[in-house]
């Protein structure tokens, strides 16, 4: 599949109120195929459409910064707030709380539950946020420097390397890692031995068959498809991605496969 229809699609299937956040991939291309019909064309005004493109590409990159900073704080928030939860929930109604009750153990829990799995499909699609507009702009740039023949592609991913929008290992991946971690302490998946229709019950129960969760996948198997090797694989293309070992994770691929084609 190629880059932009990618980029659609995976701008579809995000959250609402993300779509116009993402790069502008199209118009990127739009310039870039002005600017070498320019320097085929003696005394082109060129360097007014290389500087439009430059102007955008860093306007792009302070939207990134911006909404990326704004749903990493967010997150922060919602993270220790969920760990805030589930220790008053432990203390009062657990086995040793002070008014222990299982009934209402398990349905602040259960509530708990869901509200972990929505923020770790957000965070996921967080993470493909990032990782799908670098991507775009690793592409864009090549494709300029190709058909232009300038050299801007190096300097400006040196660049790109170091804005907030990129450095999601800092916060990001650690709330992915911790929710993760969380809910297969916690919330373990059904045991092998209860049977299919019991594992197929609980993982219903906690994502349903559509919704954030289930885009988080698809959003992971799309990261991992665009590190794979390809035509524009190089020095600055992001490495491999293995998938997360979560017991919650694997019963929603094996339940829902979404093709990447």
């Amino acid at each position: 599949m190629k880059f932009g229809k990618r980029l659609k699609q995976q701008i579809q299937e995000s959250l609402p109120d993300w779509r116009d956040k993402f790069l502008a991939y199209k118009d990127l291309k739009k310039l870039v195929k002005l600017i070498s019909s320019f320097s085929a064309v003696a005394n082109g005004p060129v360097w007014k459409a290389e500087a439009e493109f430059v102007y955008s590409l860093n306007n792009e990159i302070e939207k990134f910064n911006a909404f990326f900073m704004e749903q990493e704080e967010d997150f922060i928030i919602r993270h220790k707030e969920l760990q805030q939860r589930i220790q008053m929930v432990i203390n009062e109604w657990g086995l040793n709380g002070s008014h222990p009750s299982n009934t209402n153990y398990k349905e602040e829990m259960g509530k708990i539950r869901k509200d972990i799995v929505d923020l770790h499909g957000e965070l996921v699609l967080l993470e493909n946020y990032s990782n799908i507009n670098y991507t775009g702009l690793a592409k864009i740039l090549k494709k300029y420097d190709k058909r232009t023949g300038g050299l801007l592609r190096l300097p400006f991913i040196q660049k790109v390397l170091q804005q907030p929008f990129f450095t999601t290992d800092l916060v990001v991946s650690k709330l992915v890692k911790e929710c993760e971690i969380t809910i297969d302490t916690l919330f373990p998946a059904a045991k092998e031995e209860a049977g299919s229709h019991e594992r197929e019950t609980a993982v219903m129960a906690v994502a349903g068959t559509e919704g954030i969760f289930r885009n988080s996948v698809a959003a992971l198997l799309t990261m991992q498809e665009i590190r794979r090797g390809s035509s524009t694989y190089g020095h600055h293309s992001l490495p491999p991605l293995n998938l997360p070992d979560s017991d919650l994770i694997r019963s929603i691929q094996l339940q829902f496969p979404i093709p990447i084609v």
